[in-house]
């Protein structure tokens, strides 16, 4: 049997990722789930037509061995099929299973330890939750980010929204789910198009190597930093450029989308040691070619590359540099001239904004490791390092461990602003290592204002400099900063949560649960957003709601405290204790903060203190929360802590 697409019965796709296994009885109800994986741009190998001698032959064996996942669709009749256990067992030891149940059946023994999938209410669409949930696990296993709900299972081959560059574009497989989303844009951060803003969307990896995307993905979006730096030009962010990577919206719509008069589009070709680059600028208004080009080089020119682009964008737009005689060095500033360390980079990029679990961080930062080591003066790799160290050790360091990781992300920080002064990235990470690890409020401002300065158009930079604001009590400047960065990253569920935030921070509850709802609905399995609302609900005196989000939180540092509070707001003592010991043994020492918070809504100080002095002590990072967390309110009055505030450098 030929590996074909079973909703257009097109033959010899792309070599395929992942492994679809299920019995044979089930192909009616099973195709209609390898389409919506297709549709999400994921190529699925799928054997249920095979008779079953053929059941491992060569291709078979095959398609396992390259598969990055592998997807079970146990029912009543799978579970006894020795086809599918056996390629279950495969994915089982590989470490890539992925189990669906489609009727409700348990796996079988052997496969209990893994959180299975069920489909048995599933509308088959790829709006429902139990569908997400399954093409974001995909998506990790591709070390990928799915941030939007993709298109239902479609009757006929789509045609791609690309357009024809430089010979043509391969015809793509997936549409974003960004419908409604502009107007959001419209209603809350505004919604007028400026004369240079641009979205520079993901350039399509041409070369036969599909491993190779990393190197299409992060040349677009170094070319995406470079244009940003630039302060004639409004730049948009890259999450909600990417929502556009592949489907079948025409150029005007996408820009009408974004709200933005320019599109830039692209492919790259990397062959050996030469790469070619096609290039287009489009009017979003008109739908028109204003300019476009191919570049092609050895890959030793690829920074003389990138810098060309970007100042013949520039310059196609009337925006020329402030001073075209050093343009071009302003545009390379936080880079490298090495190609080794730049591919290194990229790589671990790829693997850190992919956020899968420690493993994928450490090899992130591994990547930067190598980078370094190559060019020691290579500031963007410094500062995204840094950024890695922090993450560690929020995330995943012990007490023990955390103080070491913070002052190594402090110190990799200094380093960069060091090598390039005028690099926003740098100053960024320099302010959050101060402020998150050495718990220093008075110290990160500088560093924080330093990269708002810079920022320009670099979404990231805005958005955790406005955290950082309303963490300190400065609502102003962090509505002034998310208000720009949303702006430029409409279609991004950070800017809502972070909007969110700072609505919360300000006491502003039901506004925080406004921004927290967008949130969701443009990423709907994304943690801590329901405990984000369910705070907002407890604060509202509404326990209910409250508890139906908590109930629906993923991140249990945020559902066990809510669950604790709540229940001995309700009475429950015993069920009150229950979330706290749950809390304490999953998380230990990691959740001194969220004690602090628990044993101040229960009305005992002295243990609430106690916690947040071993937090302190331990640099717990929920101390940034310190001065406007409305669940430490009762202990405000007390003169302990109005010095730890000054501990802080708060006040």
């Amino acid at each position: 049997m030929t590996e074909s697409d079973p909703t257009t019965g097109d033959s010899e796709p792309p070599p395929s990722t992942v492994f679809f296994s299920y019995s044979r009885e089930d192909q009616a109800r099973a195709i209609p789930v390898i389409g919506l994986i297709q549709d999400a741009g994921f190529s699925t190998w799928w054997d249920g037509l095979l008779e079953g001698g053929e059941r491992f032959s060569k291709s078979t064996e095959n398609a396992l061995d390259r598969a990055k996942a592998v997807v079970v669709l146990w029912s009543k009749t799978s579970v006894q099929s020795h086809w599918v256990r056996d390629e279950a067992t495969r994915g089982r030891d590989r470490g890539i299973l992925i189990p669906l149940s489609l009727d409700g059946s348990e796996p079988p023994l052997g496969f209990g330890q893994f959180q299975v999938i069920n489909l048995a209410q599933s509308r088959m669409d790829s709006s429902d939750t139990e569908i997400l949930r399954m093409l974001r696990a995909i998506a990790a296993s591709h070390r990928a980010v799915l941030t939007t709900p993709v298109s239902n299972a479609k009757q006929g081959k789509k045609i791609s929204r690309r357009f024809a560059i430089g010979g043509g574009l391969t015809v793509a497989a997936a549409a974003a789910g960004a419908g409604g989303f502009a107007l959001w844009k419209a209603e809350i951060f505004g919604g007028t198009a400026t004369r240079n803003s641009v979205a520079v969307l993901p350039f399509d990896n041409l070369s036969r190597d599909p491993e190779q995307r990393y190197f299409s993905d992060g040349l677009t979006s170094e070319i995406r930093s470079y244009l940003s730096r630039n302060a004639l030009l409004e730049i948009v962010g890259q999450t909600s450029s990417n929502q556009f990577r592949e489907g079948n919206r025409d150029p005007k719509t996408i820009a009408n989308e974004l709200k933005v008069s320019f599109l830039l589009d692209g492919n790259v070709q990397r062959i050996g040691d030469k790469v070619k680059i096609a290039v287009e600028l489009t009017n979003g208004k008109t739908g028109r070619t204003k300019w476009s080009d191919i570049f092609e080089r050895q890959l030793s020119d690829i920074f003389a590359v990138q810098s060309e682009i970007a100042t013949a964008v520039a310059a196609a737009l009337s925006s020329a540099m402030e001073d075209t005689s050093t343009g071009k060095a302003a545009i390379q500033i936080g880079g490298t001239k090495s190609l080794t360390a730049f591919d290194a980079y990229l790589r671990g990029r790829d693997l850190f904004e992919a956020h899968i679990d420690e493993n994928s961080e450490r090899a992130a930062l591994a990547k930067f490791d190598q980078a370094i080591a190559i060019d020691p003066d290579y500031a963007a790799a410094r500062a995204l390092r840094s950024r890695n160290l922090a993450v560690i050790a929020n995330q995943y360091a012990t007490a023990s461990e955390r103080k070491t990781l913070y002052d190594e992300a402090v110190n990799e920080a200094l380093s960069a602003t060091r090598t390039a002064p005028t690099f926003a990235p740098a100053f960024a990470a320099l302010g959050y290592a101060l402020f998150y690890g050495r718990l220093d409020a008075k110290a990160a401002r500088a560093p924080y204002e330093r990269a708002y300065e810079l920022a320009k158009s670099d979404v990231d930079v805005l958005s955790r400099y406005a955290v950082y604001c309303a963490r300190t009590g400065r609502f102003v400047a962090a509505e002034t900063a998310i208000n720009h960065a949303a702006a430029l990253d409409p279609l991004n569920s950070s800017m809502f949560k972070s909007a969110g935030n700072i609505k919360y921070a300000a006491k502003a509850y039901n506004e925080a649960i406004g921004f927290g709802r967008k949130a969701l609905a443009l990423s709907p399995q994304r943690g801590t957003l329901h405990g984000d609302i369910g705070n907002a609900h407890f604060m509202l005196g509404e326990l209910d709601k409250a508890q139906a989000e908590f109930a629906l939180e993923s991140n249990s540092l945020l559902a066990l405290p809510g669950n604790a509070i709540i229940a001995q707001r309700q009475g429950d003592r015993r069920k009150a204790q229950d979330a706290l010991a749950a809390l304490i043994a999953e998380h230990g020492d990691n959740a001194l903060y969220q004690q602090a918070q628990i044993f101040a809504q229960w009305g005992d100080k002295e243990q609430a203190f106690k916690s947040l002095e071993k937090a302190y002590a331990t640099a717990d990072s929920g101390l940034v929360y310190l001065l406007n967390d409305p669940f430490l309110d009762p202990l405000r009055s007390d003169d302990k802590f109005n010095a730890l505030l000054r501990q802080l450098k708060f006040v």
